[in-house]
């Protein structure tokens, strides 16, 4: 209770800082999606799903203010990677296949990072959908994406899969993902990075 406690004080504090200055929507959206993902984790997946329609919103109508240089990891894509993962949580399995195809779809060459992410929950869906086969579709794609572009938030989503799979584990491509999740190539990109 008291991480959720600190995070909203963050939260209170960082939209206080946004008001003094002139914020981009980008900036204003991702707030709205920092502040989703802690609602998700504490499980109050109304309230993130809220915020989330809200930067949806932001982004739509976008400021007269340009996001910094800096500012360059938020984008609609990762906006609706967020989204997906909340709708994933709260069992939404319909509407997060849905919204993480889509992002997946919009994805380009500099979301190659969240691209693992999305791979990942979109076999966490297939997973709690009952597809293994499915499943171990995506994590491999993702995978094979972390081979190019190693991302310790990518290969988590993964392990996540392959835990909720270990309920089929006499089936070949799940023992296909757990080897190559716990394979020679993946440690040392995990070592390295």
């Amino acid at each position: 209770m008291r991480n959720l406690e600190e995070a909203s004080e963050r939260m209170h504090a960082a939209r206080v800082y946004a008001r003094r200055g002139p914020s981009s929507a980008d900036f204003l959206a991702w707030l709205d999606s920092v502040e989703a993902e802690c609602e998700t984790i504490s499980g109050n997946f109304g309230r993130a799903l809220k915020l989330l329609n809200h930067a949806e919103d932001v982004l739509r109508v976008p400021t007269e203010h340009e996001a910094p240089d800096w500012f360059t990891w938020f984008s609609p894509v990762r906006l609706a990677a967020f989204k997906g993962n909340t709708q994933l949580r709260a069992g939404q399995l319909h509407q997060a296949r849905e919204t993480l195809t889509q992002a997946l779809t919009a994805s380009g060459p500099s979301d190659e990072k969240q691209t693992t992410v999305i791979l990942g929950d979109l076999a966490a869906v297939e997973a709690a959908a009952g597809d293994p086969e499915k499943a171990c579709e995506f994590a491999e794609r993702a995978l094979d994406q972390l081979a190019r572009t190693w991302y310790a938030t990518g290969i988590e989503r993964v392990k996540e899969v392959s835990k909720a799979l270990q309920q089929h584990s006499g089936l070949e491509c799940v023992q296909r993902v757990d080897d190559r999740i716990y394979g020679w190539q993946t440690t040392l990109n995990s070592l390295q990075h």
